[in-house]
C-alpha cells in the first residue's frame, strides 16, 4: 500500500518543509494540483489563494528531497500541449534520478477558464483531447520520432530528448470519476485516482460528492478492470488511486458518532455512509487503520493521497502516518 499527500495554497518553504517531513515519515508521494482558481464546493474559492506554476513547485520539492515520488494530481491538460507537458515531465524525471510521476486529467473548474478566455470545451470534447495528449506524451517519451494525425493534435516527425529515466515511462496517474474518464484510465493509466465527477458540470458539486459512495466507488471500480481486461491489459493493470479530503482522528467513538452525524446532516447521508465514504477518514487510530484495511479489500485500493486539508500541518501528518498508516 502507498501513501502520499497533495500539497496546496501554501507558501514554498512551508511546501519544502512538508515534502522533507512526509520524506522523513516514510510516504511515498508528494503530489500537486494544477490549477489558477483553487476552488472548493459549490464554486467557492478564495481570490488570494495561493496558485503556483506547479510543473515549478513539483521540481523544487523533488531538489528538496531524495527518495518521494513527485508528480502531480493532477495537471490539467487543456493548459499545455501535450508535446511541452511530455517534455516537462521527462525534465522532473531527470531532475529528479527518476522520480517522476505523470498525473493528467481533463480539466474541471471552469471558472480559471471563464476568467483567463482559455477554451474550456464541452467534456465529451474534453476527453477526447486527453486520450489524444495521452498518446502523444507516451509516443514522444518511447519512440525516436512521432508522427500523429489526431482530431486535435497533430505531429510530424516530432522528436524529444532525452527520453524519461524511468523505463519505459514514468507511471501515469489519471484523476476523474466519470465513465468517461474510467475508460481514458483503461486505456492509458498506471493509477486512476477516484474523486466526484466534476468534469461535466465544470465545478465541484455537493449533490456529486454526495453519490461518490462506498458503493459507487466499487462499481467504478469494477467497471475499469473490465474496460482494461476489454482493452487487451490486464484486470489489475490500473491500480486504484483514492484522495481522502479530511481525515479527522478522534479520541474515542463517541467524538466519531458525533462527527460522523455533523458530516451527515451536511452530505444528506447516513453517519454509517459518511464513515465509509471514499472522501473521508473518520475515526479513532484503530477504527482509522481498520477502516482503510477494509477498503484495501473491498476496493482494491493500492494508493491513498491525502489533501492538504486532511492533515492540516506537520503535527498532524506526523500523527497520522504514525496513528494510522503505520499499522496498514
Amino acid at each position: 500500500m502507498e501513501f502520499g499527500i497533495q500539497l496546496a495554497n501554501l507558501e514554498p518553504a512551508k511546501i519544502r518543509d512538508l515534502s522533507q517531513a512526509a520524506e522523513g515519515l516514510g510516504f511515498d508521494y508528494v503530489l500537486f494540483p494544477d490549477h489558477i482558481v483553487i476552488e472548493g464546493p459549490e464554486r467557492q474559492y478564495d481570490p488570494h489563494a495561493l496558485a503556483w506554476d506547479m510543473v515549478a513547485m513539483a521540481a523544487y520539492a523533488a531538489a528538496a528531497t531524495k527518495k518521494l515520488r513527485v508528480g502531480h494530481l493532477v495537471l490539467c491538460n487543456l493548459f499545455r500541449h501535450p508535446a511541452i507537458t511530455a517534455q516537462s515531465l521527462m525534465t522532473l524525471d531527470h531532475q529528479s534520478g527518476g522520480r517522476a510521476v505523470a498525473g493528467l486529467g481533463t480539466g474541471w473548474t471552469e471558472t480559471e477558464f471563464r476568467m483567463t478566455g482559455i477554451a474550456f470545451p464541452p467534456i465529451t470534447e474534453r476527453l477526447r483531447m486527453l486520450d489524444e495528449a495521452l498518446t502523444v506524451i507516451k509516443s514522444l517519451w518511447t519512440k525516436e520520432r512521432t508522427t500523429f494525425d489526431g482530431e486535435f493534435y497533430k505531429l510530424r516527425d516530432a522528436i524529444l530528448w532525452p527520453k524519461p529515466v524511468q523505463k519505459p515511462h514514468p507511471p501515469i496517474i489519471v484523476g476523474g470519476g466519470g465513465r468517461g474518464l474510467l475508460r481514458i484510465a483503461a486505456r492509458h493509466a498506471d493509477y486512476l485516482n477516484i474523486i466526484p465527477d466534476s468534469g461535466k458540470p465544470g465545478h465541484l458539486s455537493l449533490a456529486n460528492a454526495r453519490k461518490l459512495t462506498d458503493d459507487s466507488y466499487r462499481e467504478k471500480t469494477a467497471f475499469v478492470r473490465d474496460e482494461a481486461r476489454r482493452l487487451g491489459r490486464q484486470q489489475d493493470a490500473v491500480k486504484i488511486s483514492s484522495f481522502v479530503y479530511m481525515a479527522q482522528i478522534t479520541e474515542s467513538r463517541e467524538a466519531t458518532a458525533k462527527s460522523a452525524e455533523m458530516w451527515a446532516s451536511a452530505f444528506g447521508q447516513t453517519a454509517e455512509q459518511i464513515l465509509q465514504s471514499p472522501m473521508l477518514l473518520i475515526g479513532t487510530p484503530d477504527d482509522c487503520a481498520t477502516e482503510l484495511r477494509r477498503r484495501i479489500k473491498t476496493w482494491g485500493l493500492a494508493q491513498c493521497i491525502f489533501a492538504t486539508s486532511a492533515f492540516g500541518d506537520e503535527s498532524g501528518l506526523r500523527r497520522l502516518r504514525e496513528q494510522v498508516l503505520a499499522h496498514i
